[in-house]
């Protein structure tokens, strides 16, 4: 009896330190949060306000969020990632750990991975 093995695709998990006192200024940390995850912008004219949601790199690599400083993404996007948390790295330490998803996780990064 031949059992048919699926090609299951490998999947990264993300963790990271920031080290605060290693950054020269909050603002500087912020920005190492704000190149990651993203901000929201608020612009009040007026009377009026404006509210602009400005995009991180992982509004652009499906992850799934584990904690805060916790996430996993497919291995196809760890270049991407690799490049990022290198240019921070005398500031904050990172590891990745090559995981195999569930089928439920592995679906929902492929559906995020189709609609963007």
């Amino acid at each position: 009896m031949m059992v048919e093995m699926i090609e299951r695709e490998r999947a990264v998990l993300i963790t990271f330190t920031v080290h605060t006192r290693k950054f020269n200024s909050m603002s500087e940390r912020n920005k190492f949060y704000k190149e990651l995850y993203g901000w929201k912008q608020i612009v009040k004219k007026e009377e009026k306000r404006y509210t602009y949601r400005r995009e991180g790199l992982l509004d652009e690599i499906p992850h799934v969020k584990i904690d805060r400083s916790i996430f996993i993404i497919m291995k196809r996007h760890m270049d991407r990632m690799r490049r990022f948390f290198e240019d921070w790295e005398d500031k904050i330490k990172w590891n990745m750990f090559d995981v195999l998803l569930d089928e439920e996780r592995e679906e929902m990064l492929r559906r995020c991975l189709d609609e963007g």
